[in-house]
């Protein structure tokens, strides 16, 4: 492994960055303290049966979830789909969306966003908002 992060283009599972959230194990597999990425983030998310992360929106990056293992129940705008292993959602700039997992075994996907900076708010929970508030209810 370089020393150098300017210099890195590999990452191995021993140099990813774990990080506890509030709804996700995320296992940071390239942010600019990983590599000298100029666009792109990507996280590797483990998300318990039970959990979630409720309605929010990236004011300033869109983003794409991969569905690796387990299902998860992805919201985007008004619109639900259950997603397999394979499924891909496409959040646009702005749009208010949710992951949850209702199901008995643990959900790990991909989230890419981009660009990699990004305004403050980067995120805003529209959790507690309405149309959000009433749209799922548990």
């Amino acid at each position: 492994m370089p020393d150098d992060i300017s210099l890195r283009r590999f990452v191995t599972s021993s140099e990813k960055i774990d990080e506890l959230s509030p709804w996700t194990l995320n296992e940071w597999i390239c942010r600019s303290d990983i590599v000298p990425n100029q666009q792109l983030l990507m996280v590797r998310a483990i998300m318990d049966p039970g959990r979630s992360h409720p309605f929010h929106k990236h004011p300033t990056r869109e983003e794409l979830i991969y569905v690796v293992s387990g299902q998860a129940e992805q919201w985007v705008g008004r619109e639900k789909r259950i997603l397999t292993v394979g499924d891909t959602a496409f959040i646009p700039e702005g749009e208010v969306h949710g992951t949850w997992n209702p199901f008995s075994e643990p959900l790990v996907f991909l989230a890419i966003l981009s660009p990699s900076q990004a305004e403050e708010p980067s995120i805003v929970d529209m959790s507690n908002e309405e149309p959000w508030r009433s749209l799922r209810q548990p």
